[in-house]
């Protein structure tokens, strides 16, 4: 039977020696009590409930607010993982993109008979109205929260491409901040690729898809409100970037035009 792949320990030595890159947090993880780790963690979770860092499960009958999920053993990439999985997730992204304007405009894909008519067609979430009208850059996903999971040495899948509306990443800097606040030690041990300016990045992002004619792009987080699960993360963006964190009753269209009150 196959076992499933270990991300700190190598399979295939005898002793159960920890990988290359895992080495020095392995080390130091042996020198870290049950205790402490476990004081550690309650500290997080203190913090997360104190700041706010909470979201909320769909269907679930309790109805209460649930800290992010805290892992005080991170999954340690190698620059070499990291360069192949930004290539090939850059190369996907595009070809994403690519897909959704050609259903809109020649529909070379459905032509080809690479994807059945129906399929496009017949989907809730396509579009009509959008066919023939040419976004700005030809870029209608301009964020994926793309799922990865790890089949095995240097092998990577897709699980999901989650191009509508993704959430979590807020989550993702946030636990990295928990990280070198409980553990600073640890950081020091490594150089570890920084995410903190996500926010920078997303701005720069979605101003750089505006209108060619419009000058200053007027950049708002939409959420549904304080009651959806991904509330946090939107309000957290919004102020991160700097901009308005507005729902649907903040905005009017006049002269096909959109105002915000």
């Amino acid at each position: 039977m196959k076992l499933p792949f270990d991300e700190m320990l190598d399979a295939n030595d005898a002793n159960g020696k920890a990988r290359p890159h895992y080495q020095v947090f392995h080390s130091w993880l042996k020198q870290q009590s049950d205790a402490l780790m476990g004081l550690k963690r309650a500290e997080a979770d203190l913090i997360f409930r104190r700041v706010g860092i909470t979201f909320a499960v769909y269907g679930d009958d309790l109805g209460a607010e649930r800290t992010i999920p805290f892992d005080q053993v991170p999954r340690i990439f190698t620059a070499k993982e990291w360069e192949q999985l930004e290539a090939g997730l850059r190369q996907r992204v595009k070809a994403l993109n690519r897909f959704i304007y050609d259903i809109y405009h020649e529909e070379d894909i459905i032509k080809a008979g690479i994807i059945p008519a129906e399929q496009i067609f017949n989907n809730a979430q396509y579009r009509p109205e959008m066919r023939n009208v040419n976004v700005p850059r030809d870029i209608y996903a301009q964020i994926a929260g793309i799922d990865i999971v790890r089949a095995g040495e240097g092998e990577f899948y897709v699980l999901e491409d989650n191009l509508r509306v993704p959430s979590g990443v807020s989550y993702m800097v946030e636990d990295r901040k928990m990280m070198m606040r409980l553990f600073p030690d640890l950081f020091q041990k490594y150089r570890v690729a920084p995410v903190e300016h996500y926010p920078d990045f997303l701005l720069e992002c979605l101003k750089s898809v505006k209108p060619d004619d419009v000058k200053k792009p007027n950049v708002v987080v939409l959420t549904p409100g304080m009651y959806n699960s991904a509330y946090f993360e939107h309000s957290y963006l919004a102020q991160q970037m700097g901009v308005e964190l507005v729902e649907g009753k903040d905005l009017f269209v006049k002269n096909e035009q959109v105002y915000m009150r």
